[in-house]
């Protein structure tokens, strides 16, 4: 029910109804029911996939400015609540509009200011500075943040990201005894995986909840690895890599001239990267609900096509290329299904807002690989043995 039913309000709510019909005419890619005032109706001929119910006027005006990221922050503060299939949830972003231009110049301006290393630090606090329970509520044994590789959709999500671990290591070609640097350490995924088989691995990462971890991980196991706390492109290294690998963090790294700068210096020759990340066929292009509250700074999602025009300049060959747009949409849908298994785990510690962000975030992305808004891929490069003439 509305907090007011005063004739005033009656009236805005009878305007409402009619300025969402006139905006949205024939544009109705998912019927839909909206509840407002203990009265509902409905959007589209066939049965309502999901429902909207505007608990105040923050949420009817957020509805009303038909603006994607105000939607979304009255979603995350209570003001609408939803119902119904949340896979659905993103096609009704075709009525919205996501127009600040603002948000999109200080996030690429912000490392003009205070440098590309401190804006990686700020926005990866913002991220992954928090209880790390409340990651591994939705995530898999496995603590991978990035991808799985799926070879049947009823495949359990512990499975699928334990083939993508196995295919990253085999195809650096290491054996143990050799030196891995893992670049953006996470929950110890990569080094645990790798050094549970001998391999040294060399986690890098700018989160101390991350560190930590990390460190209790290596601890535990007993494991030939070291983790430090530092920005990629600040690391330097006395004596050259085997292989660099780099699980979903390629989205931070979107500097691609320095991204392969730092390869150079650090893999040996004969050494191999392997990299995995979400991706779309535009670079720096994200919605502002993500960058205000999901991924800060400068975050962009990986573009293939100019990743490679980069690594053209640069005597790396490509390996190999594989389209993993399918299993990340089978990754999120599981993150998004375990998220709205724990709602009450994570209302209780955590918060409603923080559970509502990441229900948008999680579900928001299954439906964007799932419809080919967003791609996925995994790469891998290879330093060759005899570097020919061109450098970068």
């Amino acid at each position: 029910m509305l907090k007011s039913s005063s004739a005033s309000y009656i009236r805005s709510y009878d305007r409402a109804i009619r300025l969402i019909q006139r905006h949205l005419g024939d544009r109705i890619s998912i019927p839909f029911r909206l509840q407002l005032q203990g009265c509902s109706y409905q959007f589209g001929d066939a049965p309502p996939l999901i429902s909207f119910t505007i608990n105040d006027r923050n949420g009817l005006a957020a509805l009303c400015s038909f603006d994607e990221l105000k939607f979304c922050e009255a979603y995350m503060s209570g003001s609408i609540d939803i119902e119904g299939d949340m896979l659905q949830l993103p096609g009704f972003r075709s009525i919205l509009t996501d127009r600040h231009v603002l948000d999109y110049l200080l996030s690429r301006m912000l490392p003009l200011f205070i440098g590309q290393t401190h804006t990686n630090q700020k926005a990866i606090a913002r991220h992954y500075e928090r209880d790390e329970d409340f990651f591994l509520t939705f995530m898999d044994a496995t603590r991978c943040y990035s991808q799985a590789v799926f070879e049947r959709d009823d495949e359990k999500l512990e499975t699928a990201q334990l083939r993508k671990l196995e295919f990253a290591l085999s195809s650096c070609l290491v054996k143990p005894g050799d030196r891995v640097l893992d670049v953006g350490g996470g929950w110890g995924t990569f080094t645990e995986y790798a050094g549970k088989r001998g391999i040294r691995v060399t986690s890098l990462t700018i989160s101390g909840q991350s560190e930590q971890y990390i460190k209790d991980v290596i601890l535990k196991f007993e494991l030939p690895c070291k983790v430090i706390y530092q920005d990629f492109f600040d690391h330097a290294a006395t004596e050259s890599y085997d292989a660099i690998v780099i699980l979903g963090v390629m989205e931070h790294l979107s500097d691609y001239h320095a991204v392969m700068r730092q390869f150079r210096k650090l893999l040996k020759p004969g050494g191999r990267v392997y990299l995995d990340a979400s991706a779309y066929r535009e670079k720096y292009s994200k919605p502002t609900f993500i960058s205000r509250h999901v991924f800060p700074g400068n975050h962009s999602y990986f573009c293939l096509r100019e990743f490679i025009k980069e690594v053209d300049k640069t005597e790396f060959e490509v390996m190999s290329v594989h389209n993993d747009r399918h299993s990340y949409y089978l990754t999120c849908k599981a993150w998004a299904e375990n998220l709205d298994a724990a709602k009450d785990v994570i209302v209780e510690r955590w918060g409603e807002r923080l559970y509502r962000t990441f229900r948008l975030y999680l579900w928001g992305s299954a439906h964007s690989f799932l419809n080919h808004g967003l791609e996925a891929y995994r790469v891998v490069l290879e330093r060759p043995a005899e570097a020919n003439l061109r450098r970068q």
